[in-house]
């Protein structure tokens, strides 16, 4: 299978509550077939993965910050899926920010994203654990935890990164109907979102 590769960056966006914003889309190759991720997405050229995150950050809810109040990434995994029927292999580094409360502003969509993002909410870690809808990373509310117990830089990420939060290992045999090795999931969408349908690809 020959995959596409491709460099992302998230924000797992965390409000006074404790609660993390995700939002909710899905494959247009597959309607029906929805999940929830946080905001975030491919890096374009030369872009630092805290750009990235800053720009998507703004581009899918309206909040403005600049690429160093992100601080540094708290969690690095490596994902493959389908998208549009095409296969991808993405490393994305995810950040950490807290906000007081956040009214989400979408109005920043581009056209692919207004066609596949349905939805969004904040969600606590209890809900994460009691939910049984796709959502990704599927460690999420672990994520969640240990980023709501880290001290806060001022206003923003985290004071260092948490700890294990290494490499993931590559998740194998990711295609449209098969689930991933080891994933324990139907679809093998981990942590790969849709906030950003694929940027150069988007």
């Amino acid at each position: 299978m020959t995959f596409i590769d491709r460099q992302a960056a998230r924000v797992l966006l965390i409000d006074a509550a404790d609660r993390a914003l995700l939002l909710r889309g899905g494959d247009p190759a597959r309607p029906g077939l929805q999940w929830w991720f946080t905001p975030g997405g491919g890096l374009d050229p030369d872009e630092t993965p805290a750009a990235g995150a800053a720009r998507e950050l703004f581009e899918e809810t309206g909040l403005r910050v600049e690429p160093a109040e992100l601080g540094e990434p708290v969690h690095h995994e490596v994902t493959e899926f389908s998208y549009e029927n095409r296969q991808y292999r993405q490393e994305q580094d995810f950040f950490v920010l807290r906000v007081p409360e956040w009214q989400v502003d979408t109005s920043g969509f581009d056209p692919s994203e207004r066609q596949t993002i349905t939805d969004h909410r904040w969600w606590s870690a209890a809900e994460l654990d009691a939910s049984d809808e796709l959502i990704y990373p599927t460690d999420l509310a672990d994520l969640l935890r240990r980023a709501c117990l880290a001290e806060p830089l001022e206003g923003a990420g985290l004071a260092e990164p948490l700890e294990g939060a290494g490499l993931a290992e590559p998740l194998e045999g990711a295609g449209l109907a098969e689930p991933l090795e080891g994933a324990g999931l139907a679809e093998p969408l981990e942590g790969a979102g849709l906030a950003e349908p694929l940027r150069g690809v988007r």
